[in-house]
């Protein structure tokens, strides 16, 4: 693998911004961080592919730990090649790693499509497979958004075993609502196997939160959406979020899920390290022409969301993870805070090593945008998926 230096740019490490700055890649991995005016003077070792990317950013490569399609292509296709077609097209739009996410159907379809699409690890073209999401089948049928109430379980720690035997051990994280009966041995089996549990879908008092927590439940769902809202009565799941630093909570930033200024209290009340940008896309994200269908039902899109038609229902986003970078900082949240919480943050949340921040030993998962938040130029492990260059 050939070598590649990245210069005269603003280096958002993930941790702070560096301006007039070069990045080295060699083998795969961030190989040195420097000044440009070390660049002027540095006598580089073999061929390097010298990048002038003229003032951009260059920032850690995009992290979507919640995202069920794109483009057309989706979980709920139940297919390898659907999934890899969505890693090839996420990298053209700044996302380097990914959760592609599955509904709960029947048990057997199900673990077929666990199997199946897990099958995909491996041989993506595009922004890698981290492991898969599941968004249930352990849910709460109070707080359904467009989840089939015919398709949640309760819990079934046999199942659970099934699902990780056909993910072949693939599974990194997953949406439960706490309060459900047998949640608490749930969690300990998750716990053992290295899979993050978030709160989600639930219908949960604050009781139930902090039980779950205890349990090792320090993560949520889509914050404020699908879950038990604040009451001055009882904090419920909303006000647990808010209330413990300790609980990481994802956040769509389109506008719509979330009010644009409930960010502000965001900022105020939650650690920037525990939030998380999502863009929970359905398939039909950046499709095109309609008609467009997710999870088995068509959807139309308006007000900046997708919703259910028969209903109207809110069934999930059309955001990109640049667009609610740009959105995040139109809301209040500084660039170097909206990178972080959409590279170096789910990094940490996931426990993925060597991602989501660009220092040496990393791996050279980049995105480069200007100040358009235009996409630039993307590399995965080093390896050039886009470049406008």
């Amino acid at each position: 693998m050939g070598s590649t230096c990245l210069h005269n740019g603003t280096v958002m490490t993930g941790f702070a911004a560096m301006e007039h700055c070069a990045v080295l890649i060699e083998d795969g991995l961030v190989a040195d961080v420097f000044s440009e005016r070390r660049f002027e003077q540095k006598r580089f070792a073999g061929d390097v592919a010298l990048i002038d990317v003229h003032g951009a950013y260059i920032a850690p490569g995009f992290i979507d730990t919640h995202i069920h399609g794109f483009g057309g292509f989706g979980t709920d296709d139940a297919s390898a090649e659907a999934v890899l077609e969505m890693s090839r097209l996420l990298a053209q739009y700044g996302v380097t790693a990914f959760n592609p996410t599955l509904y709960p159907s029947e048990p057997g379809k199900m673990l077929e499509t666990v199997r199946e699409i897990s099958s995909a690890i491996g041989k993506e073209e595009g922004a890698k497979i981290m492991g898969l999401h599941l968004e249930g089948p352990f849910l709460s049928p109070e707080r359904l958004g467009v989840q089939r109430p015919e398709t949640l379980k309760p819990v079934d720690l046999s199942f659970m075993e099934q699902l990780w035997e056909c993910a072949q051990g693939h599974i990194v994280n997953m949406t439960v609502a706490p309060e459900i009966k047998g949640m608490r041995e749930l969690a300990l089996c998750c716990i053992k196997k290295g899979i993050i549990l978030q709160a989600g879908h639930t219908n949960a008092k604050y009781e139930n939160m902090v039980e779950g927590m205890q349990a090792g439940i320090l993560h949520s769902t889509h914050l404020f959406n699908a879950m038990s809202r604040l009451d001055h009565r009882n904090p419920n799941a909303v006000g647990a979020i808010l209330i413990h630093p300790e609980m990481a909570c994802e956040i769509i930033a389109d506008g719509y899920h979330v009010h644009p200024d409930l960010f502000k209290l965001l900022l105020r009340d939650k650690p920037i390290d525990k939030i998380v940008l999502v863009t929970d896309g359905l398939k039909p994200t950046e499709q095109g022409e309609g008609p467009f269908f997710a999870n088995g039902e068509e959807v139309v899109f308006h007000d900046g969301a997708f919703h259910r038609k028969i209903d109207d229902v809110l069934a999930g986003s059309g955001l990109t993870m640049i667009r609610g970078i740009k959105n995040l900082v139109s809301f209040g949240f500084s660039l170097e805070d909206a990178i972080k919480s959409a590279g170096f943050n789910p990094a940490q949340v996931m426990r993925y090593r060597r991602k989501g921040s660009i220092i040496p030993g990393n791996d050279a998962d980049l995105t480069v945008f200007d100040k358009n938040f235009i996409i630039l130029a993307v590399m995965v492990g080093g390896v050039m998926k886009k470049n406008l260059f």
